[in-house]
């Protein structure tokens, strides 16, 4: 869309995952030299629609489907050699050059053994934990080390060898030349080790801080970017305040085709926490707000916005303890609705008075800018704000 060139960008999830992201990062990357995914593994999904065409990502970055660009899977992320070389197989002809970091941790069968076996935390089996916990208890297998190669066949470390390089240095090269670097984070801030609804968290740091670490590089030029829907979505087990298991909730389930990229699990819908969402972009020191699928919202009279918790009949912000968020009451405020259809606005003063009415009161209540709007599942259907 040719916005203005950025140094480096940061993409950071502002609620339970499932914002977006990918949308964002496919179009900020056509500004963007390199793509870097920093954490977190094939537990998390990206889709990305071009061309009415649906490209489910899960370790490459999704700025993969803009040829010229260079994707990056770096050191911070645990990678199945097993899904990456299908998922390298499954993208058209025509893609970006992939780097893996010889520093990734791999997931090694046993792994995913160790994952099926656990039921009470809603994951996604995929072998993520059990491999960051043999990372963190010095265990790990890494690239670099030649004893990957004995847990798989030889056609998959073939096919793998010639992306392994140090990602680090070439990350570090690009910065020397001041080549603009978007950075792209799996799952979001609530799902962050330490800062999340622990323990119904992933095993990564999802926020801001895993970059630095999940790549090995400290950009001093770095836009911070949150992604958050027009409404709250959460996979699996944990508290979820604003969850609606009525009509609303079944409605952002439909509409929005609320179904696990990874797993095909229904995601549980609820209205828009501004508690949650204020408190993400506090951690990550957001700059501003990707609001996405907004026009999933069309078609319902009235809308719910929570702006405080009530614990023990006092406000509260997000508490650490499990058991107190889950008797947290939410406090609403009531906002109405709209009808009209928005996937073909290209404006935001184009949009419906009640949807610009209910975009501005996210923006005060977050106290961060809302500078992009998602109306649709399209390259085009997001709305640039200045």
């Amino acid at each position: 869309m040719g916005y203005p060139q950025q140094m480096n960008t940061a993409i950071i999830g502002l609620q339970w995952g499932d914002e977006g992201k990918g949308k964002l990062v496919d179009l900020l990357s056509e500004d963007h030299e390199f793509i870097v995914r920093f954490q977190g593994g094939a537990n998390a999904g990206h889709t990305i629609v071009v061309d009415d065409k649906k490209y489910k990502l899960h370790l490459i970055p999704s700025g993969i489907l803009r040829p010229q660009k260079k994707c990056v899977i770096s050191n911070g992320v645990v990678v199945d050699p097993k899904i990456l070389v299908n998922e390298i197989k499954n993208l058209p002809e025509n893609h970006a050059r992939i780097y893996l970091s010889d520093r990734a941790h791999v997931i090694l069968p046993e792994h995913i053994e160790k994952e099926n076996k656990l039921t009470h935390l809603g994951t996604t089996k995929k072998g993520i934990g059990p491999a960051y916990t043999d990372k963190v208890s010095r265990s790990g297998i890494r690239f670099c080390d030649k004893k990957w190669v004995e847990y798989f066949d030889s056609d998959i470390v073939r096919f793998l060898s010639p992306y392994i390089c140090d990602t680090r240095l070439l990350l570090q090269e690009a910065l020397e030349k001041k080549e603009s670097i978007l950075f792209e984070g799996a799952q979001a801030t609530m799902l962050d080790i330490d800062h999340g609804t622990y323990p119904y968290v992933t095993s990564s740091n999802t926020s801001i801080g895993g970059l630095y670490t999940g790549t090995g590089i400290r950009p001093r030029d770095l836009k911070i970017i949150g992604v958050a829907k027009a409404y709250t979505t959460r996979v699996g087990a944990g508290p979820f305040p604003t969850e609606d298991t009525g009509k609303a909730g079944i409605h952002m389930q439909e509409v929005g085709q609320e179904f696990g990229t990874t797993t095909g699990r229904k995601r549980r819908c609820g209205w828009f926490d501004s508690v949650g969402v204020k408190y993400s972009s506090q951690i990550n020191g957001i700059d501003e707000i990707a609001l996405t699928k907004l026009d999933v919202l069309s078609g319902l009279n009235d809308l719910y916005i929570c702006i405080n918790y009530l614990l023990n009949g006092k406000q509260k912000t997000i508490p650490s303890n499990l058991e107190d968020l889950q008797n947290c009451i939410p406090v609403y405020t009531q906002i109405a609705g709209w009808h009209e259809d928005i996937s073909n606005v290209k404006t935001f003063n184009d949009l419906p008075f009640n949807v610009r009415k209910y975009v501005d009161l996210l923006e005060e209540l977050v106290k961060a800018p809302i500078t992009y709007i998602g109306v649709g599942a399209g390259r085009d259907k997001i709305i640039k704000r200045c």
